[in-house]
């Protein structure tokens, strides 16, 4: 038999209210033409799913209802992805100043397939609750757990991190730095550090202090903070662009270089149909440019033990 999906949002609004004018109300119809769906339906299955007056569901509606909330939801699902294929995948990103549009922008640049609309969030809990709001298809940003198990996320790049210090800093001469010559010294960021997975574990693992946090002002108000006081650090990116400046100095970091990981999240249920092509173009590009070279003797990553030497 064919299942008419009308009948089965009626006899499915019903049975969340218990109530046919309650039902009525929240579809839109009247009361009249919900009790005309759930009867046809009910003969149609040769079944009784409620009873009148007192409403409640019988046992065939307590076994029909599942079943039923699964059947709208994937007849939604198949007219949203028809509508989806004719707009653009909604792309939220985070992060802002470790730069996230320098990884996404060079790939969506070699794929005039992808239809992109990019935007913000403020951070990995504000992307992941529009993500499950439906505002926006996919978010690119730096993933930590706990994630919820409706979306699934890729890693796309791994980026090593540099330790940023004014000219004067006892630092600044040297062409590279080890995370143990950065203990004891102050970190800044502008933000609290409670929100920065990965600042925290870095300090955390190699006894660096981190200075109270601030406004998130942009790249040339973070440098003017570390330039306040000689005796700071932070963290950038070692690919992200800096303003030219000759008193700040940028030190690669080894014996581990720690290593940023950037992904891409969407939901697992009825993603968008641009997401697999996404995904091959950050696979494509991450190749190119090795992207994800990590290795776990040279390398730090947050959750791994640094390589011993």
């Amino acid at each position: 038999m064919e299942l008419d999906l009308g009948q089965v949002r009626a006899f499915v609004a019903v049975a969340d209210h218990l109530h046919f004018g309650r039902a009525a109300g929240g579809l839109a119809i009247s009361q009249q033409a919900v009790s005309k769906r759930l009867a046809r339906l009910e003969a149609a299955l040769g079944a009784a799913l409620l009873t009148r007056g007192n409403v409640e569901l019988t046992e065939a509606g307590r076994r029909f209802l599942e079943p039923a909330r699964e059947a709208l939801r994937t007849a939604e699902a198949a007219v949203a992805a028809v509508h989806a294929a004719a707009r653009p995948l909604r792309l939220d990103v985070w992060g802002h100043l470790y730069g996230p549009v320098r990884t996404v922008g060079p790939v969506i640049d070699e794929r005039p397939d992808l239809k992109v609309e990019l935007g913000m969030s403020r951070d990995l809990p504000a992307a992941v609750a529009a993500l499950l709001r439906g505002d926006v298809d996919a978010a690119f940003g730096r993933v930590h757990p706990p994630l919820p198990d409706g979306l699934a996320h890729r890693l796309v790049r791994l980026e090593p991190v540099d330790v940023l210090v004014g000219a004067g800093h006892p630092l600044a001469s040297r062409s590279a730095v080890r995370p143990s010559d950065l203990a004891g010294r102050d970190l800044r960021f502008p933000a609290d550090v409670d929100r920065l997975d990965f600042i925290k574990r870095f300090c955390d693992e190699f006894g660096v202090r981190v200075g109270s946090g601030g406004a998130n002002l942009g790249v040339e108000h973070l440098l003017a903070d570390l330039l306040a006081e000689p005796g700071r650090i932070t963290l950038f990116p070692a690919d992200a662009p800096l303003p030219d400046d000759p008193r700040i100095r940028a030190i690669p970091v080894v014996g581990p270089t720690p290593l940023y990981a950037w992904s891409l999240v969407w939901p697992r249920q009825s993603p968008h149909p641009m997401i697999p092509a996404l995904l091959r173009g950050f696979a494509e590009h991450g190749r190119r440019h090795r992207w994800l070279e990590y290795d776990p003797a040279r390398d730090w990553l947050p959750g791994e033990p640094p390589p011993s030497r």
